[in-house]
């Protein structure tokens, strides 16, 4: 049984399971995730607090983390362990629930990161 996408690519099969729309290879052999370039950073990480389109709720944010995809989670779990709160990794960008911007300055500043406080 296969099934095709708009754009002609095959979207299953029941030999593979899942593929992956760029590379048309399955999802266990999807070489598009190993060639993704690495963030561009300066050296220095951002730790700002942002609102906007959280409905007033308050996140910290990590910037300019110049870490591959499976590290750049596992900073974030410890940093949320570290703050006791939730949150997330989208984009290079660690998102932590709450005001945690000083802890967070703290804990990056222990593990020899070169840390700013960026925003308000």
């Amino acid at each position: 049984m296969k099934r095709e996408n708009a754009s002609g690519g095959l979207v299953y099969s029941t030999e593979h399971g899942k593929m992956c729309p760029a590379c048309r290879k399955p999802v266990a052999e999807c070489v598009c995730s190993q060639n993704k370039p690495m963030p561009a950073s300066d050296g220095v990480v951002r730790v700002s607090r942002e609102t906007k389109g959280r409905k007033g709720k308050g996140v910290t944010l990590v910037k300019g983390l110049a870490l591959d995809a499976a590290v750049l989670v596992q900073l974030g779990k410890q940093l949320k362990t570290a703050c006791g709160s939730g949150g997330t990794v989208k984009d290079g960008v660690i998102e932590i629930q709450g005001d945690h911007c000083e802890r967070v300055i703290e804990t990056l500043k222990q593990r020899g990161w070169s840390v700013k406080r960026a925003g308000g």
